[in-house]
């Protein structure tokens, strides 16, 4: 009897043990990754439409924001706020435009004012609407990743226009939670193909190569020029870096 009882304290023991063991790995886990998944919906919306017309047109020179078409998120989308007239976009983007692999991919505190070209607006916004509308249908980061996979195999976007670029010069953005801002530049987007066919991320090239696309998986290269001002002619300081 009395072997019984230690036999079964033992297993009771160790049961204990896997299951701190497993809860401190949960911690840990959340730890390193502060969002590891999508937080309710409104957390991503701002509630002041005007605040965000105004945040999305701080990406780019007064001259060019005032004439674009200005799209907010709401619950089903972006949706027009401002119709434009030269052709370009401005948009306030979530985390879910970023990198895969990238830890403020749910953080609903980011936000990311550019004002696209009008070759951009017609072949690089569809992507941002298109990982909207699946992370707006509750879809995990894999899942997303997976469904823009399969929407690249199936030629569901469209090709990638020679010229497209975006602003990215807003001083009220928050990139991510160690940088906020990060610095003012610009982005050139180019089918997907070598950095080095632009000498981008080699020493002393003031070209960098950005992971939010990069054929994970969509067929796109986007490059990072960073400048020296702000939208409102502000000098960006080094700090940002």
């Amino acid at each position: 009897m009395c072997g019984k009882r230690i036999v079964s304290m033992a297993v009771k023991c160790i049961a204990v043990v896997v299951m701190l063991g497993t809860a401190w790995y949960a911690i840990a886990q959340d730890a390193k990754t502060p969002y590891p998944s999508m937080a309710p919906l409104d957390q991503y919306l701002m509630t002041d439409r005007n605040a965000e017309i105004a945040l999305a047109r701080s990406a780019a020179p007064p001259s060019i924001a005032k004439d674009a078409t200005v799209m907010v998120l709401g619950r089903r989308g972006y949706e027009t706020a401002v119709e434009g007239t030269n052709g370009f976009v401005c948009i306030v983007d979530r985390g879910w435009t970023d990198g895969f692999d990238k830890p403020d991919f749910w953080n609903p505190k980011k936000y990311g004012p550019q004002c696209l070209n009008p070759q951009a607006a017609r072949t690089v916004l569809p992507i941002i609407f298109m990982r909207t509308k699946f992370a707006l249908a509750g879809q995990s980061k894999e899942e997303i990743h997976e469904s823009m996979k399969a929407a690249v195999e199936k030629n569901e976007l469209p090709a990638v226009e020679p010229g497209g670029m975006a602003y990215m010069l807003s001083k009220q953005g928050h990139l991510t939670a160690s940088y906020g801002p990060w610095l003012p530049h610009l982005m050139f987007y180019v089918p997907l193909k070598d950095a080095k066919t632009w000498g981008a991320g080699e020493p002393g090239s003031p070209i960098l190569v950005n992971t939010h696309y990069n054929g994970v998986p969509e067929p796109v290269t986007e490059f990072l020029v960073p400048v020296s001002e702000w939208s409102d002619g502000t000098p960006a300081s080094t700090h940002h870096h």
